[in-house]
């Protein structure tokens, strides 16, 4: 994949991210702001999420208050962001950590990077 295409895939990712979470969980967010390629979600209980779309790794990043630290890239197959160190995708870690937080599931959009 080029630069031009992993950056309109993890945009678009980042935008849908924002619109769902901030849709969902409004009465739980302290903020939520995309600033440029950078994702900042702070919840009323303190606790801060950032993700952010690396381009010179082709990756997506999060920093997480509950799992600490994740790198995730596009899968060619599936189109999911997966980790590149194991675990859940970007879409099941961030749908289980903030429907624990919001008491109920978000049902967050399937973030692939083929949508």
């Amino acid at each position: 994949m080029d630069d031009s295409e992993f950056d309109r895939l993890a945009t678009r990712t980042l935008q849908r991210l924002t619109r769902a979470i901030e849709d969902a969980m409004e009465d739980v967010l302290d903020d939520i702001e995309l600033q440029g390629p950078v994702l900042t979600i702070k919840l009323e209980d303190g606790g801060t999420y950032v993700v952010n779309k690396h381009g010179a790794n082709q990756e997506i990043w999060l920093s997480s208050p509950k799992s600490g630290a994740a790198h995730f890239k596009p899968d060619p197959a599936s189109g999911a962001w997966l980790p590149t160190r194991g675990g859940e995708a970007l879409h099941d870690r961030l749908e289980a950590e903030l429907a624990a937080v919001l008491g109920q599931p978000l049902g967050l959009p399937a973030l692939t990077s083929a949508a």
